[in-house]
């Protein structure tokens, strides 16, 4: 394939598992955003928030989905808040499809729980907190993506899935 695969969806969507294992199946290569600007900016994602905050994080995030979508025969995991950026979901359609993983937020909640590496939920509320960001987030992802799958099946079912809608 000579396009890009992007997929979306909230944290705990399963865009990292389902991306490398979708990669290894088309015999693309795989790219999680998250970590391609650690590697570019070298520290984790939540260094990056606690030292330079959300809105550098965000600059550093566009930067990097330009350079992606430049490239060809990638299977890229977006964050969690990219494609919130309409500019962002602009910026990768022009690179190929953006499949979003979607899930109840009640599966996530459940995959989220003792979870502690995610910036925008350490705080006292996290449940209420990842509750509101995913109301707020998920019209954002539905309207950014050009597919959306149902993401509540084991990952190789998911990538089944995926396959049979870009097919």
């Amino acid at each position: 394939m000579n396009c890009n695969i992007i997929l979306c969806g909230f944290m705990g969507s399963g865009k990292s598992t389902v991306g490398l294992l979708l990669a290894k199946k088309l015999g693309m290569s795989f790219i999680d955003l998250d970590t391609y600007i650690e590697k570019k900016e070298g520290m984790t994602v939540s260094k990056i928030f606690e030292k330079y905050g959300e809105p550098y994080f965000r600059k550093v995030e566009k930067e990097s989905a330009k350079e992606l979508a430049e490239k060809n025969g990638l299977v890229i995991a977006a964050g969690g808040g990219t494609l919130v950026d309409k500019e962002n979901a602009d910026t990768f359609r022009t690179s190929g499809k953006i499949v979003l993983l979607d899930l109840p937020v009640e599966v996530i909640a459940e995959r989220l729980k003792g979870d502690n590496s995610r910036p925008l939920l350490q705080r006292p509320d996290k449940d209420k907190a990842m509750r509101e960001l995913y109301e707020k987030r998920m019209p954002l992802y539905k309207s950014a993506a050009d597919i959306t799958v149902d993401a509540a099946a084991a990952p190789l079912i998911v990538c089944g899935r995926i396959i049979d809608a870009i097919s």
